[in-house]
């Protein structure tokens, strides 16, 4: 009984798997609508629902920003000859499902905004990610960075959680605008 009801999840993560990478937008407009959504967001900068998350909407944007411009800088600075592929649980899950659980991970330092997060920062943050998506195709696919929970990351897999990351914070944000 449990061997089946193993290799029917087995299957059933495999299946929507596959779903997913259909639902991967292409190359050409990768992350420009989830770019597009936090440029939006700055307007509402300043608003804050303790009931949803302790920080505001700028926290929430400068973090994002922070991590996409952090991961791709740290690919193009990679080596690619050192990448070894790994098996790593929570990532098959996380990326499967399009899903990072809220209030579990702590953030490196290197990716928390500033006690002041300035409107200015952010605009300029945005240009630059705006520019580094575009670089992102033309680098090695052994690429790499370490996260870390789901351990090294060839470019593709980077590319998969710079998307599911900014849409996570994207969701918290549209949670405390209550949209």
């Amino acid at each position: 009984m449990k061997k089946t009801i193993v290799i029917v999840l087995i299957l059933s993560l495999i299946f929507i798997g596959f779903v997913k990478v259909g639902e991967q937008p292409s190359k050409d407009n990768f992350m420009k609508s989830e770019l597009n959504t936090i440029e939006k967001y700055l307007v509402h900068r300043d608003s804050l629902n303790t009931e949803v998350s302790k920080v505001a909407v700028a926290w929430h944007l400068d973090h994002s920003l922070k991590v996409i411009n952090g991961i791709c800088d740290t690919l193009q600075a990679s080596d690619p000859k050192k990448y070894k592929k790994k098996f790593n649980v929570p990532r098959l899950f996380s990326f499967t499902f399009g899903f990072i659980p809220r209030g579990r991970a702590q953030s490196p330092k290197s990716v928390l905004p500033p006690d002041t997060i300035k409107t200015g920062d952010i605009v300029k943050q945005l240009a630059l990610a705006r520019d580094k998506m575009v670089g992102l195709d033309a680098l090695d696919e052994k690429t790499n960075f370490r996260h870390p929970v789901f351990d090294r990351l060839n470019k593709k897999q980077a590319k998969r959680f710079i998307e599911i990351h900014t849409r996570h914070h994207l969701k918290i944000v549209k949670d405390i605008l209550k949209e």
